[in-house]
């Protein structure tokens, strides 16, 4: 872990150097004036106050004076440099893991789960960004206080240097000990913090169907058992980390009480002044302060080490869907999509979701596809558009492999309306012109007059102007959905998938929107996925899937006449149909 923890922070910290040479450069003269602090002071009183020389003690008191201030200089724009550059690290690697999410077909995404995801580009990041910021402030000014103190204090007195061996060896066990207990402990809490924020999200999204079936004890008890655990890890890496002040206070107390014993002997046999004692116990604290703030380092470095761990695993997993090295793009836009022997199968799955399916889309046609949850419809939407590839065979979109096609060139070419309809944070029109930024309101408000939404956007306060919070939450399941198909018709695409996009409309709305949609596609290539028969029973071409394969192919007549799973559909539907 450390060695990824290495390689991160290597990574997104080399474009800073410059603010890291400035760092360096200003703890190095912050440091070497606080060293010399010391040992100003033990002259003044030597020099100074023992024999009355005021002028010596003016003129000495000056120059510390001025150290000081150096000093200070330092140590802030040490600390503004190093802000900075931990800031823009950070700033960095969450950019950095956003992109890499953005490229994840579904398979990834699947594997990371939302929750990871976010606890990743969050929580993890900011403690990586927290050791690099307590290295930049740290680590540069405590190993030279370290040497640089140990020196300055065998200037003042050898004799008493066994003092600062031992305090510092048992000052270092002690801490080590604490470090090698925290590890394991913190690579839980991270896990534990997924924990709690997928609880915390299930929730959040969920909470409809809570109130719905009355689980709030339920679900708050969960959430409590998820805290809980988090409060227990939490806990013992406190109880952990605040053992170690306590000991760092000891060690300190015990080993400056040594120096005064010993000290003072030396001082009342006359080998030593009592100034140069006092810069002694100053740099012995010195010494031991740096010790304590390398600690503290070690302490950060292996929840720092577990978090990087679980950023460089997102940003070292590839996305399944390859972009071509050298894309095509066809030289006609036709719309034309053909499955050639296509299967799809999920990494450790017993069997495939499609086996050997072989389909065409004509421009012009209308394809619908309808079987049994489970029976591998919305996996079949997926790999026109590369939501991910398929495991075998290929999919052709106008005669090029979409595997070998231009991303922008196939997307331009497909609009689709996914089975859930997902709205972004914003207004009604920024909502329609996200695949066509450049649309006109005249554009979006005759998409949503074919997708039977004009009426109640037009009664929204501000019209498109009027605001969607995230996901849509503000508006119904049925206007979430016409708004959905609005945004696919403004794309003026050359294929259109409809993922079951129609299940939350009711039967005459439904009508109502097949009927506008009609002159709107006749052009195009469609592909409609249904549960309802009435929804399809007009397509050109209706395929039915079971287990993956089509059992069925041919028009609504001919498969009541040829397919038995067809015929199990629409009987278990007919009573609905004849009430429609």
């Amino acid at each position: 872990m450390i060695g990824r923890l290495a390689r991160l922070i290597n990574r997104f910290i080399r474009p800073y150097w410059g603010l890291l040479g400035m760092v360096i450069a200003l703890q190095t003269v912050a440091t070497i004036m606080s060293l010399y602090l010391p040992t100003l002071n033990a002259r003044i009183i030597d020099e100074g106050v023992v024999v009355g020389d005021t002028d010596y003690i003016w003129s000495a008191g000056g120059l510390m004076l001025l150290f000081a201030l150096v000093q200070a200089a330092g140590q802030i724009g040490a600390v503004y440099f190093g802000a900075r550059a931990a800031m823009l690290f950070g700033r960095d690697v969450r950019a950095a893991i956003f992109e890499r999410a953005l490229d994840y077909s579904a398979r990834e995404l699947n594997h990371f789960g939302a929750p990871s995801l976010i606890t990743r580009t969050t929580n993890d990041v900011q403690q990586v960004q927290m050791l690099v910021l307590m290295t930049c402030i740290m680590l540069v000014s405590a190993p030279i206080t370290m040497v640089g103190g140990v020196i300055m204090a065998l200037r003042e007195d050898p004799g008493l240097s066994w003092i600062i061996g031992v305090a510092v060896l048992v000052l270092a066990l002690a801490i080590l000990a604490l470090v090698v207990r925290m590890g394991p402990l913190f690579e839980k809490m991270q896990k534990r913090i997924d924990n709690l924020n997928r609880v915390l999200r299930e929730q959040i999204t969920g909470i409809r169907v809570v109130r719905a079936f009355v689980r709030e004890d339920h679900e708050a008890a969960r959430y409590e058992r998820a805290n809980a655990e988090l409060v227990d890890v939490a806990t013992r890496v406190g109880r952990l980390m605040a053992a170690m002040f306590p000991i760092v206070g000891l060690v300190m107390n015990v080993s400056t009480v040594g120096v005064m014993w010993f000290g003072g002997l030396r001082v009342d046999s006359g080998d030593i002044q009592i100034g140069q004692l006092t810069a002694f116990i100053s740099y012995l604290i010195q010494i031991l302060i740096s010790v304590m703030m390398t600690t503290m380092l070690l302490v950060m470095a292996p929840r720092a080490a577990v978090c990087a761990d679980r950023i460089m695993e997102v940003l070292e997993t590839e996305t399944s869907v390859v972009l071509p090295d050298h894309p095509i793009a066809p030289a006609e836009e036709h719309g034309h999509v053909e499955f050639r022997g296509v299967s799809f199968a999920y990494p450790g799955a017993e069997e495939p979701v499609l086996k050997s399916l072989d389909l065409e889309l004509r421009p012009g046609t209308t394809t619908a596809v309808i079987g049994s949850t489970g029976s591998g419809k919305t996996t079949l939407v997926g790999l026109i558009p590369r939501l991910f590839d398929a495991t075998g065979g290929s999919v052709l979109v106008d005669g090029v492999d979409v595997r070998n096609l231009d991303p922008e060139a196939l997307w331009s070419r497909v609009g689709l309306v996914p089975q859930k309809p997902y709205l972004f944070t914003g207004t009604v029109a920024s909502n329609l012109r996200y695949g066509n930024p450049d649309a006109t309101d005249e554009q979006l408000w005759a998409a949503l007059r074919v997708a039977q939404a004009e009426d109640f956007v037009r009664e929204r306060d501000g019209g498109l102007d009027s605001p969607i919070s995230q996901g849509g939450t503000n508006v119904s399941g049925g206007q979430r959905q016409r708004l959905a198909i609005a945004r696919a018709l403004v794309t003026d695409a050359e294929v259109y998938i409809f993922d079951d996009s129609f299940s939350a409309l009711d039967v005459t709305t439904d009508a109502r929107l097949r009927a506008a949609l009609a002159p709107t596609i006749r052009e195009k290539a469609v592909l409609t996925v249904a549960q309802r028969v009435a929804t399809i029973r007009d397509a050109d071409t209706i395929l039915v899937l079971e287990n993956g394969e089509i059992v069925g192919r041919g028009t609504h007549d001919e498969l009541l006449a040829t397919c038995e799973t067809y015929q199990e559909i629409v009987e278990s539907q007919l009573s609905v149909e004849e009430a429609a």
